[in-house]
Parts: structure tokens; sequence; C-alpha cells
């Protein structure tokens, strides 16, 4: 037997998120705030009304079963005859109906024991003499069993069948009092009473009152301001959402347009940006996000400007060599003019390895997503790459690299890119290795502090200028020692070391070390990144 496992639900997660209420969403709670209110505002009124209707009906049948009670015993006591076998006197039945007041609303009639209609107040008998001549119908009233065959459709014979049914549960002693449809269609309470001497039941008294239909007619006329006042909330709260929601979409979808076809740098809608919701939220997005490509192309053109003039120097010098080199036929100048040629070249080429990988830094830190990285992890595994790596022209070992943990047992954990953090403290320990004396050491620390990690390089050189600490992370900018190979370095380092460390939330930034005297011994580059575990 194959067993099934069942694989878990993807979909229903993914349709909690979807459809999950936004934490926070002012939009969100006016949307349905307004809506709910304009349906409430119905439903309280269909309640209200409903229990109007069902008061107003339970009062009718309370009404009428009082009225048929007292005419039952006054039919019982003044038109029954026969003993010991009593039974309803047809006549005096009669009299009885023409001597009560039954108002036009209402019809009374009175069926025998044998369910055989007895009296209507909708007819009248003739006072001298009942046998002989036929009733005659009251002014203005109708009667469904005067109509003639042809008019009698499906709806009257279920109201006849409802009456009769009506009239059989009554003749078993209990009274029945509800709402059916009488013969002419019309909606009607009805009530319907047994005459009963001692415990025999002679007949059965209906009371019916056709002012329902009217009575729920009324009751429509006074659901019709609830439904106006339902119709005005729910006109409101599009008029609202129009002018809070759309209006402001649409101004910013303008806005869009205009600087992709403009050439604007930025959107500025004050007063959607002043706005406590999701709209003004995404207005400040928006700006902000044109305020930073704007800031992006201007650093591109400056970059490109400045790629344009660091180029131009080292081609000037390249062609003034070649135009020099067939004019000097000394064998000591030419070999001088050919290496001027190879440093340029040389430095040509570093310049624009070094322009392509910052060129490419912003899209390799886009498409890379952060994850946790142990830093003190990776600066041991780049500082093992220095232990046989030389500068040409130095001993084994004349300048040393190190590196101390302040804490080694508690793991330093930053959310970053392990690529470019490991090249940013390449970067670092390249340079100070070039301002180091041939027996000096560079020292790589790594501190914590409250909510940051202190990464530092330290270097025994000469130090910097203090009016150079910041201009030494622009780029393009070089001060090389003495002695140092001519164009290998371009200044683009510590410039990508400061792009890389400010994207990941960080700071770095240079200063001089000072021994006790106060005399500069070296330079210090300090690198801070958030701790993730804070």
């Amino acid at each position: 037997m194959a067993i099934v496992t069942a694989k878990p639900d993807k979909v229903a997660p993914e349709l909690r998120r979807r459809f999950a209420w936004p934490r926070g969403s002012r939009l969100g709670r006016l949307i349905v705030v307004l809506n709910v209110v304009a349906l409430a505002i119905v439903i309280v009124g269909a309640l209200i009304l409903n229990e109007l209707r069902n008061g107003l009906v339970n009062a009718r049948i309370d009404s009428l079963s009082t009225q048929g009670e007292l005419i039952a015993n006054v039919i019982d006591q003044s038109a029954t005859v026969g003993e010991p076998e009593p039974a309803l006197d047809p006549y005096a039945a009669s009299q009885i109906f023409q001597l009560l007041f039954i108002p036009r609303s209402q019809r009374a009639r009175l069926f025998d024991a044998k369910g055989q209609a007895l009296a209507d107040s909708f007819v009248v008998a003739d006072r001298v003499d009942w046998k002989v001549l036929p009733p005659a119908r009251k002014p203005d009233q109708k009667d469904a069993d005067a109509r003639t065959t042809p008019e009698r459709d499906a709806k009257a014979k279920r109201a006849q069948a409802a009456l009769a049914d009506e009239i059989a549960q009554a003749m078993r002693g209990r009274t029945v009092a509800g709402t059916r449809i009488a013969e002419n269609g019309e909606r009607v309470v009805s009530v319907s009473i047994p005459i009963q001497h001692v415990k025999a039941v002679l007949g059965v008294l209906t009371l019916e009152a056709s002012d329902v239909d009217e009575i729920i007619a009324a009751q429509r006329k006074a659901l019709l301001p609830f439904i106006a006042v339902a119709m005005l909330a729910i006109l409101t709260s599009s008029v609202l959402l129009h002018r809070l929601i759309a209006v402001p979409v649409l101004r910013l979808a303008r806005a869009a347009d205009h600087v992709r076809l403009q050439g604007a740098r930025a959107i500025s809608l004050p007063d959607v940006s002043e706005r406590k919701d999701e709209l003004g939220d995404l207005s400040r997005s928006l700006e902000d996000m044109t305020h930073a490509l704007s800031e992006r192309m201007d650093a591109i053109e400056r970059f490109a400007a400045d790629v344009a003039h660091e180029i131009k120097n080292p081609l000037t010098s390249i062609r003034s060599a070649i135009e020099t080199l067939d004019l000097v036929t000394e064998p000591a100048a030419r070999a001088r003019l050919l290496a001027i040629l190879q440093n340029d070249v040389n430095r040509l080429d570093r310049l624009v390895t070094d322009i392509s990988n910052a060129s490419r830094l912003d899209a390799e830190l886009s498409r890379e997503h952060p994850k946790a990285v142990d830093l003190g992890r990776l600066l041991a595994e780049v500082v093992s790459l220095y232990e046989n790596q030389l500068r040409p022209g130095e001993a084994p070992g004349s300048v040393r690299v190190s590196l101390r943990l302040t804490d080694p047992s508690s793991p330093a954990i930053i959310l970053g890119r392990e690529t470019p953090i490991g090249q940013v403290f390449r970067n670092l320990i390249d340079n100070a290795r070039s301002f180091s004396p041939a027996d000096g050491e560079v020292r790589v620390t790594l501190s914590r502090t409250r909510g940051a990690l202190i990464a530092a390089v330290e270097d025994d050189g000469p130090g910097m200028p203090p009016e150079n600490l910041e201009t030494i992370f622009e780029r393009f900018y070089t001060s090389r020692p003495k002695g140092r190979a001519f164009g290998g370095n371009s200044g683009l380092g510590l410039s990508i070391a400061r792009q890389i460390v400010e994207t990941h939330g960080g700071k770095i930034h240079a200063e001089n070390r000072k021994d006790a005297s106060g005399l500069v011994v070296g330079a210090r580059f300090v690198v801070e990144l958030p701790d993730a575990r804070e």
C-alpha cells in the first residue's frame, strides 16, 4: 500500500499575506468604515422597522382576538338552540352581526360546525324575512366569492384553501391567529375563534383585518429615510475616496510623467507629502527616490568627467613620448622614453580596471541580497592572503599583517554582502601597506560597541595631513610615498571602500595615530558596521 505524504499548502500562506489587514493603514480603515457605516444604516433601519411591523401585527392579532372572543361569547349565549345537542341558529347569528359594528377595514365571518358560511359582515340580510330575500353586499365592500368563475385564479384557490385549513384547525377547539392572503389577493391578519357551548364546538368565528398591506407600505415609506441616509453616506464616501485617493494618485502619475518626459530631477507635491497616510508615504518615497536618482545622475556625470580627466593625463604623456621618440637617437634617452610609455600604459590599464570595477559596483550590490556574515572569520581570511604576499622589491616578512579580535569567542555578525565587504578591507590593507616602512606592521583589529562592530586598520607610516583626512576618500585622489611605482594606484580604492560601507549602513573615517608626545606615528582607518544581533 502506497503512503501518500501531504504536501504543505503553499497557497494558503500566500492568500493570507495577500488579504491580510494592512497594519496601520489609514486609508484602508477609512474605506472600510465608510462603507460599513452606510450598510449598517440600512441594516439597523430594516431591523427597527421589522420589529415595528411584527409589533403592529401582534397588536392587531391581540385586538382581533379580544374582539372575537367577545363576539363568540355573545353568539354562544344568544344564538345557541337545541338541547342536549346544541347548534347555532343562523337567523339569530345574522341578527347579532347586524347589531355589531365591524369596521370597514375588518371582515367578520361565521361558519357552522360543518364549515358552511352562516354570516358575513361584508353582506347584510333583510330584516323582514332573512329566508325569502337574498343577502345584499354592503356599499364599497368587495366579495371575493362574487367574482365570476373565469376570474378566479390559482391565487384565489390557494387563499380559499388557507382559509379552509384555518377553519378546520379552529374546529378542533383552539384559536388560530396569523397572516395569510385573502381571496382578493390582499394580505390580512386573521383570527379564527371556535364558538364552544360547554365542550361542543358549534362553529367558528373568523375576523380579518385587511390593513396589513397599508401597514407594510407605511413601513416601507418609513424605511426611505434610512435608505436616503445610506445612499448619502455611500455617495459621500465615494466622493471622499475620489478626492483623497484617485485625485492625488493621478497627480503623482502626472508628476512622474513630467519627470520622465521633461527631464525633471525631482517630484514635489507638498500638499500630498504632508499627509499622514499611505499616499503621503508614497509621495515622500517618490520624492526620495527621484532625489536619490538625481544624486546618482550627478555622481555619474561627475564620475564621467573625472574619468575623462584622469585618462587624458596619461594619454597626453604617451602622445608626447611618442612624438619625441622619433627625434631621440641616444639609447639612454630612448630607454627613458620607453620606460615612461610603459608606466603610462600601466597607469591606463590600472585606471581602466578600477573604473570598470567601480562602474559595476552598484549593479553587484543591487543583485546580491544581504545575508549574515561573520566579520571576524572574514577578516581572518583576508589577513591570511597577505602572509606570503610582498610588495615589489621588499624582503619576505618586511611588512606584516596581523589580526586581533577583542572577543574571539563571540561571533561578530553583520548583515551584508561578503565579497564587497572583503574588498573594503583588502583596499584598506593595501593602502596601509603602501605607506608602511619596510619593517612596519599593518594591524587589523575588531571590537564591539553598543549596536555596532568596529574594525580598524593601522599602519606605521607617515600619517596624513589633517586637511586631507576627508579628501583621500574622493575619487582619483592619490598621494603615493616616494619609491612607489608610478601609475600603481588609480585613487579609486578608498572611494570604493566608502561607497560599499555606506551602502551597508556603516561609516568609515581616517585619523592619525599619535604617541604620548603627540607625534604622528601612523594612520588608522576605522570602519563601523551595524551589529546584526542587536
